[in-house]
């Protein structure tokens, strides 16, 4: 019988330095998932690959404990990783899978609580893995019941009320070091969705001043266009440093963009002032050895948890009655697919 299982490591388990070593560029996804259809494993698959998480969610034969052992060493070999995973890697069958699911596609899970980015990166991790025919009729029916249970979360709920998630608590940051944006300057290096929505809070704050820099000049301008700031050449965002008070750094590199080799002599150039760095990327764009230069102050996603931690106490009573629908859809579910099995012995 084939059965929903989950296997990954989030950023309630492991640390950034962890989880970027799992992390999957899209470009890699589909030939991984082909992998891991073509060993026997799994009949269906999808990956999630985010700053905050890394999972796979499979539709397998296999019992539940073969599949996890199956899904881990796919994991650790796919990223030759040579180091010790205990209680970093969760994973989870049916219904715990599919809860985990539900509560992902509903922000529960995220380190905002509530947050709705994370909708969005699920759903095109779904979308590439199905326009790539790794996904079938199991898969299909969960990922789709888990879009729809999300949409009912936020019509029935407040948990989304209010400013929730990563990028605001990055912007709520810089409001605590600075007191007021309205005097400071942004360097914004990315020109993604988690840049664009970082900059659009920081606009949205008062930020004085909004610079874009991209790998692609035309995306660069374009978002500087629409946000009313102004867009430099990638291989020149350092010059901007001497101006710049704040530098929100979100890119799809796989390596360190900024180290203290770099960074040292344009803190010169800018009299030590004050510099904060926010590093939403996984991989991390910048080298964590940045924060040994004197006023140079460096958070990465993992550091905005105290800021998440005070949404989630504003929003208890709110994941108590998510939660119950949650329980509610899944058990839903769980009794269409022993119907559909049923059908389908007939």
């Amino acid at each position: 019988m084939i059965s929903v299982v989950v296997i990954g490591l989030n950023h309630r388990t492991s640390p950034v330095e962890l989880r970027e070593r799992f992390a999957f560029a899209d470009e890699i996804i589909p030939g991984a998932l082909q992998t891991l259809r073509t060993s026997g494993v799994a009949s269906e698959a999808a990956i999630l690959s985010t700053c905050n998480r890394v999972e796979i969610y499979a539709a397998t034969s296999l019992a539940p404990e073969a599949a996890f052992v199956e899904l881990r060493k796919f994991l650790v070999a796919h990223h030759a990783f040579d180091g010790e995973l205990n209680d970093e890697l969760y994973a989870f069958a049916e219904p715990h899978s599919l809860q985990h699911l539900f509560k992902v596609a509903a922000g529960l899970d995220s380190m905002v609580v509530g947050e709705t980015e994370i909708f969005g990166q699920l759903k095109r991790a779904y979308d590439l893995a199905f326009s790539h025919r790794h996904t079938g009729a199991r898969l299909n029916r969960a990922f789709q019941r888990a879009f729809n249970v999300a949409k009912h979360i936020r019509t029935e709920t407040n948990i989304q009320r209010g400013s929730v998630s990563v990028m605001s608590a990055a912007v709520e940051l810089a409001e605590k070091i600075f007191s007021s944006l309205s005097q400071h300057e942004v360097l914004v290096i990315g020109a993604g969705e988690t840049s664009e929505k970082t900059a659009r809070a920081l606009l949205s704050r008062g930020v004085k001043k909004i610079t874009i820099t991209n790998r692609s000049p035309k995306r660069a301008a374009a978002l500087a266009a629409e946000l009313g700031g102004r867009a430099v050449p990638f291989e020149q965002w350092p010059e901007e440093f001497h101006q710049i008070d704040i530098a929100i750094s979100s890119t799809a590199a796989p390596h360190h963009i900024l180290d203290r080799a770099q960074l040292e002599p344009l803190m010169k150039q800018r009299k030590n002032r004050p510099l904060l760095l926010i590093d939403l990327a996984v991989p991390r764009d910048i080298d964590p050895a940045v924060n040994t230069l004197d006023n140079v102050y460096l958070y990465n996603v993992d550091d905005l948890q105290g800021i998440a931690d005070d949404y989630l106490n504003l929003r208890r009573e709110e994941i108590v009655r998510c939660e119950k629908i949650i329980a509610e859809k899944v058990a839903a579910l769980m009794a269409a697919n022993k119907f559909s099995a049923a059908d389908e012995r007939g």
